[in-house]
């Protein structure tokens, strides 16, 4: 049996860094395999686990909800006290 290249080439944004010895900084778009159906088109994948603007503004966005959600409930919790040291004050 004859040896074939791979057809495909790496999806993930980490490996596709690795195989052309890339850094962080560098633009992996500009790197992933493609491949050519005919003269005109050429296909490439959808790159995963891609750090993008947006995927960093949802993810300080979640943060940010979290963080809403603790202070909210410390200061629940503050009136809940106080409410039943006046209720334990009444008895």
């Amino acid at each position: 049996d004859d040896q074939r290249p791979r057809r495909l080439g790496p999806k993930r944004a980490s490996n596709i860094r690795k195989l052309f010895n890339l850094e962080k900084k560098d633009d992996v778009r500009n790197f992933v395999v493609r491949r050519e159906l005919n003269e005109k088109k050429k296909k490439a994948p959808k790159i995963q686990r891609l750090v993008t603007p947006a995927m960093l503004q949802r993810k300080r966005y979640f943060r940010s909800q979290t963080r809403q959600k603790m202070v909210l409930g410390k200061k629940l919790k503050e009136e809940y006290t106080k409410r039943l040291s006046e209720y334990r004050q009444e008895q």
